[in-house]
């Protein structure tokens, strides 16, 4: 068996690659605004620093001893800046240690002197701190770090995450819009899968190539079902007109055929005819379906009843009476009817002549599996998937081939228009197994 890649709806498939572009674009303006704003914010951070040290010194020199220690006090009770004497034992860590405050303390050198200390930390305390003289004085003053600090990464953080949910929103909004028309497009070809040609898709979008398509697959809708109406007028004729014509026969050999015998072999060519011309009718049924809940073991109980010839095969079930599935019970017997045929033609025990069919079911979740299993001689593994399809008969049917090759398509397409499911496979220990999967009545 091929193993199963892994795969991703369209919606998906859009939305990520909307969204991994438009991420990309976000961290590609993030560092481009990081490189842009990087020189302006370091040159602003220095004029403001060195405008508040050039203010402190021309206040402190203009001031009297008094009024100094007034001005001090102000400076530090309304902008928090502090103004020391800078002494020789005062211990200082660099403020210079990455490219943005590198350009900082280059700028206040340029500005105020090349003697200029930028300092991060002084005895311990940490801020800005810049030393300065004033005549022959040195003195520290200091700011709030905060002054010259760039965008935090939690600032950084918060934009950029505002950005995300909103390219991740967006995508999702544009991945919908793309989508739709095609989800459209895709839910109206799985139903005339299935037989139903009344989907009608818009014929007015805005976009030129889907309009195009949805006319395109109107117009095809309309033809497959002129087509499926004329099939099943044809169908209804061709029976109509046979059937005519195989009762006279079956009157004239009554009547004017003397060797019993012969009789009865046109009599039972008749009846093929017949059941080949039923088989082509049942095929050919519309595929409107009504589903309500169904006794199963009851619909088995009746489709078991049409075989009572012990001689030519026996069916044993064992179902409980209390399971429901929903379906339609025509249906479902017809479905049951072609099983059992189909194993009583070929699934013969090669040493008794007699057909053994065993009716058994499993639950699977929400899902009721019934199994219908002969005991013949079963059918190559390669020609397995090929007995669903109409007119295909394997070998061990092609000896006696007395029906259409519609039983299996005709099962198959029954169980589709129930929205159930249908598999054929060889059972272990020999014979043929088949699977019909239907949904469990609530």
């Amino acid at each position: 068996m091929p193993r199963k890649r892994f795969a991703l709806s369209l919606f998906w498939r859009t939305f990520i690659l909307l969204g991994l572009l438009l991420t990309a674009g976000i961290v590609a303006w993030v560092q481009t605004f990081k490189a842009l704003e990087f020189e302006p914010r370091s040159v602003q951070a220095a004029q403001q620093i060195a405008s508040l040290v050039n203010l402190s010194r021309a206040a402190l020199r203009y001031a009297d001893s008094i009024n100094r220690v007034t001005l001090i006090k102000t400076l530090f009770d309304q902008e928090s800046i502090a103004l020391k004497p800078h002494e020789p034992s005062d211990r200082f860590e660099p403020f210079e240690i990455n490219r943005f405050t590198q350009a900082i303390g280059k700028e206040l050198r340029s500005r105020l002197g090349p003697t200029t200390i930028v300092a991060s930390s002084v005895n311990g305390v940490q801020g800005l701190w810049v030393g300065f003289q004033i005549e022959k004085d040195n003195y520290w003053l200091q700011a709030d770090g905060n002054r010259v600090a760039p965008m935090t990464g939690r600032t950084w953080f918060i934009w950029v995450g505002i950005a995300l949910i909103a390219t991740m929103l967006g995508s999702a909004v544009i991945a919908r819009l793309i989508n739709q028309p095609l989800k459209e497009l895709s839910f109206a070809a799985s139903r005339i899968r299935e037989g139903e040609y009344d989907s009608v898709l818009d014929e007015s979008m805005i976009t030129r190539e889907i309009r195009e398509v949805n006319q395109g697959f109107n117009r095809m809708a309309r033809e497959l079902a002129k087509v499926d109406e004329d099939r099943a007028v044809m169908l209804a004729g061709i029976s109509h007109d046979l059937r005519t014509p195989l009762a006279r026969l079956r009157l004239e050999a009554e009547m004017s055929v003397v060797d019993e015998e012969a009789k009865r072999n046109i009599a039972a060519d008749i009846d093929q005819l017949d059941a080949i011309i039923d088989k082509f009718m049942d095929y050919a049924r519309p595929g409107n379906v009504e589903l309500m809940p169904v006794h199963v073991s009851s619909v088995v109980d009746k489709s078991i009843s049409q075989f009572r010839d012990t001689k030519r095969i026996r069916i044993t079930a064992k179902l409980p009476i209390d399971t429901k599935v929903m379906a339609d019970e025509t249906e479902l017997s017809r479905v049951l009817t072609n099983l059992f045929e189909n194993a009583r033609r070929y699934g013969r025990n090669t040493y008794t002549g007699v057909t053994n069919v065993d009716v058994s079911y499993t639950r699977s979740g929400s899902w009721v599996i019934l199994s219908v299993r002969d005991h013949g001689p079963g059918v190559a593994a390669e020609k397995l998937s090929q007995l669903t399809t109409p007119f295909f008969r394997g070998d061990a049917a092609r000896t006696a081939a007395t029906g259409a090759g519609l039983g299996l398509a005709i099962v198959e397409k029954a169980l589709q228009r129930m929205g159930g499911g249908f598999e054929i496979a060889n059972a272990p220990g020999g014979g043929l197994v088949a699977h019909i999967k239907l949904k469990r009545a609530p």
